[in-house]
């Protein structure tokens, strides 16, 4: 019995699926070791390609990194916006979903938060990708200006970034489930009205 062997070179040419492992594992890269580590020969490796498979997709290591970027923000947003869509109330709804998205409780999925984890990682390790979150952050706030432009609102979202960071930098977190609860709680009309915004 003669088992036939596909001949690598003649393979059905995939290029999505190519292109998502790219991402993926370049993503993997800059989470585990850093965005100094994401090269085209480690992203190659890692992704079971050669260099010129990664620079067939890619023209620089910068496209590569804002692609990377571009994919971790997009996921973020929609995790935003399925959370606010779920939201009955509009008071504070983008900063719960905010807080929801940040900070990581048990049941969230290893990949949303791979996925979170990579776009702080990324936007901390460079300026443009910082440039770019900021400009996503203040349209956020212009768009929801009517319902989460208080100070108590702000404050929530900043410690939950806080929050994410120290978890990121594995400083321990006696309950986190507390702080976040407390932060939700802290985004409701009753709460933030009282704390006279």
């Amino acid at each position: 019995m003669s088992v036939e062997i596909e001949n690598p070179y003649k393979r059905k040419k995939q290029p999505e699926v190519v292109r998502r492992a790219l991402l993926d594992q370049a993503a993997r890269i800059t989470l585990e070791q850093g965005l100094s580590k994401v090269t085209f020969q480690a992203v190659a490796d890692a992704a079971g390609v050669t260099k010129g498979g990664v620079m067939h997709h890619f023209a620089t290591k910068n496209a590569l990194v804002l692609e990377v970027f571009d994919d971790a923000m997009a996921k973020f947003e929609a995790e935003v916006e399925a959370a606010m869509a779920k939201d009955p109330v509009s008071h504070g709804a983008f900063t719960r979903a905010y807080i929801d998205a940040t900070i990581s409780l048990g049941e969230k999925a290893q990949e949303e938060y791979d996925n979170q984890a990579t776009l702080y990682v990324l936007m901390l390790g460079d300026s443009e990708l910082r440039e770019l979150w900021a400009k996503w952050a203040n349209t956020q706030l212009e768009k929801h200006a009517a319902t989460d432009d208080t100070e108590t609102l702000y404050m929530a979202r900043l410690v939950a970034d806080g929050i994410w960071l120290s978890d990121f930098s594995g400083i321990n977190i006696s309950d986190k489930k507390s702080l976040h609860d407390r932060l939700i709680k802290m985004t409701q009309p009753d709460f933030d009205n009282r704390s006279g915004q």
